[in-house]
């Protein structure tokens, strides 16, 4: 389905505030990842295609972690998402209660902004709602002209959510809630998504009208739909897939929640042209991006910020961070790509080999048991098996350069800050403590000496010890 919209402006109201102590986690639940990314990340990650006019988190006083997490600071001035605003919800009073606390920080906005026509409504749990979906609820409420549209699921499990009752026409009349359902509410197996889009000029006027009369003395954000028929307001409702708008509240959750993106993201990866050879084996970040005619071997691993080419081929047991692949490369098995890892074109980077902040030039090899951090290698050039470029002298950070065309031979260390120029040779064994000139030969290793019949010596000593 298209993602456009009619051209009214919408806000959205991202409810946040909820502690997750279910989850038996220092962290807020918020801020669990889901591929990668924060949980509340994927659900601002939805909102951004359809261009909001304003976006208010609503948070707990104690969420500062969140609140820096998606929202401008003075070194992201843009903020990760645009402009999001925080309002604070002081007690836990429901969901009611949380989007009238949006209301100090929104009610001004849609003063600002009387062309904002819908409030969408999501909750900062749901990593798996799609752009697509958000659009679908928004053109439902504007299309039929109800006060409200809600997003209705039928889980497998319909015992923790609330039931949408309909009316004779079947419209949504009511929502219950579980523990105020009587015996024939919880037969009904239309249960509540947790999303809604409601009319602007509508919003805080019914939220005001919410009593806490109900099992858990709460102010059930719910309750508006009810509220609203007895204003002559109508609600609607349109039908999604149970697992695009359930939450995550405990780490069975968010497992599960792990499982159905990844389904999702490997679908998405090979209907875009890659090849997975086992896809259940492979693991994505949300921002994973493949190129055509990728072929990405079992058992790999793909954290944050990796770009991939086309044509490249990722072996079995390799974990990517932070790198970016160019066309025909060749990397792994048991491969370890860390940020700042930029592989030109035809690289080959082989088993056992990690690569951190180091650019290696088009045709470079590194085909085993190597570590370069923080280097530029040149095009071309052979790094030997074992090499190492030793970065770090216990308080700094100092880069390896490599020429093009030159060779490192096996169990090589490069002490930075160190230069090898173009086409030049470094014996194997060498500890290269001073720059290479272009073309030289480097032989940096302590001369063999050997003594005839002292190897008979020693085993006759040991003999005489052992006795």
């Amino acid at each position: 389905m298209s993602q456009s919209l009619p051209k009214q402006s919408f806000a959205a109201i991202v409810l946040a505030a909820g502690e997750g102590t279910r989850m038996r986690s220092a962290l807020p639940k918020v801020l669990h990842e889901v591929a990668g990314r924060p949980m509340i990340h994927h659900v601002l990650a939805a909102l951004e295609p359809l261009s909001p006019s304003a976006i208010v988190a609503v948070l707990s006083p104690s969420m500062q972690a969140v609140a820096k997490a998606i929202t401008p600071t003075l070194d992201d001035p843009k903020g990760p998402f645009g402009s999001v605003s925080v309002a604070i919800q002081q007690e836990p009073k429901g969901t009611g209660d949380a989007v009238k606390a949006a209301k100090s920080v929104l009610g001004r906005i849609l003063i600002l902004a009387p062309d904002i026509t819908d409030i969408i409504i999501l909750f900062g749990d749901a990593p798996l709602l799609q752009s697509a979906t958000i659009a679908r609820l928004l053109a439902a409420r504007r299309e039929s002209g109800a006060a409200i549209a809600l997003a209705g699921m039928r889980p497998a499990d319909p015992a923790p959510y609330g039931r949408f009752v309909l009316d004779k026409g079947g419209t949504v009349a009511r929502i219950v809630e579980t523990k105020d359902a009587n015996p024939e509410e919880l037969k009904i197996t239309l249960c509540n998504g947790g999303i809604m889009a409601v009319a602007a000029q509508h919003l805080f006027e019914l939220v005001d009208r919410l009593e806490n009369i109900n099992a858990k003395r709460e102010f059930y954000l719910t309750d508006i739909v009810g509220i609203a028929r007895s204003r002559d307001l109508a609600s609607t409702y349109i039908e999604l897939p149970a697992e695009e708008v359930l939450g995550v509240n405990t780490r069975a959750e968010l497992a599960q929640a792990e499982a159905l993106m990844q389904d999702r993201l490997r679908h998405q990866a090979m209907e875009a042209g890659a090849t997975l050879i086992a896809p259940e084996t492979v693991f994505f970040s949300a921002d994973t991006r493949l190129g055509r005619d990728v072929v990405v071997e079992p058992n790999v691993v793909f954290g944050p910020d990796v770009s991939i080419a086309d044509n490249v081929r990722i072996r079995s047991f390799s974990h990517l961070d932070g790198a970016t692949i160019a066309e025909g490369a060749i990397v792994g098995p048991y491969a370890r790509l860390r940020p700042g890892a930029v592989l030109e074109r035809d690289v080959h980077v082989g088993n056992f080999v990690e690569v951190k902040a180091t650019r290696l030039g088009a045709g470079a090899k590194a085909n085993h048991l190597t570590y370069l951090g923080d280097a530029e290698i040149g095009p071309g050039t052979n790094i030997g098996a074992g090499t190492i470029t030793c970065n770090y002298d216990g308080f700094n950070k100092h880069r390896t350069v490599i020429g093009a065309r030159a060779f490192i031979g096996s169990d090589t260390s490069l002490v930075a800050p160190v230069t090898v120029g173009d086409d030049a040779y470094v014996a194997t064994g060498s500890v290269i403590t001073s720059d290479v000139p272009a073309d030289a030969l480097s032989i940096a290793r302590g001369r063999q000496v050997d003594k005839p019949g002292r190897a008979a010596e020693l085993r006759e000593r040991f003999r005489g010890m052992k006795k």
